[in-house]
């Protein structure tokens, strides 16, 4: 890609977010299913509906662009969802399972911020406005969800800590007991 242009650049980050999205799509329900606050659960729910959503604004954009969304799979994407993964396998129970699942569902928030962040910034330049302002209102949902992360993790992480400071205690009395 050394001697190809933005143009080219933009829409190979554009099959990289498309790749991305629809690794969501597929692992969204999971993280719901691992989660055990229903407020967390909801969610994962309806971020799954904006994933979509997300989905068919990148088709739209293809679209007008005479391009295929297909033939990238995105390497980031991937490992973040095998990260989010390997934390529904953990024996974490109730809250503290729920603190984890905001932590690996911010780091893909992220992600896609500054993914989407990127590809907005080609549309503008390369003057593609309708585009832009597709991506931009993706950009802007992704930034939102990372705001209701936020605040679920500042109601769940005290509850997390309060739970793991209790069964801390019940391991002391116990090994107390046993000396």
């Amino acid at each position: 890609m050394a001697d190809q242009g933005l143009k080219e650049l933009y829409i190979d980050e554009l099959k990289d977010l498309y790749s991305a999205e629809n690794q969501l799509v597929k692992a969204l329900p999971k993280l719901a299913k691992a989660a055990s606050s229903e407020e967390l659960r909801a969610g994962f729910e309806e971020h799954l509906e904006q994933t979509k959503g997300h989905v068919q604004r990148l088709e739209k954009i293809f679209e007008a662009l005479g391009e295929s969304p297909k033939g990238k799979k995105c390497k980031g994407m991937a490992g973040l969802v095998e990260e989010g993964a390997e934390v529904i396998d953990e024996d974490f129970e109730d809250s503290l399972m729920d603190a984890a699942l905001i932590g690996a569902a911010q780091r893909v928030e992220h992600y896609e911020i500054a993914a989407y962040g990127t590809v907005c910034a080609f549309a503008e330049e390369l003057g593609e406005n309708e585009q832009a302002s597709l991506l931009t209102e993706t950009l802007e949902e992704e930034k939102e969800t990372d705001e209701k992360l936020t605040k679920l993790a500042e109601e769940i992480n005290p509850q997390a800590n309060s739970a793991s400071n209790q069964e801390d205690a019940g391991a002391k009395r116990k090994s107390r007991k046993v000396a």
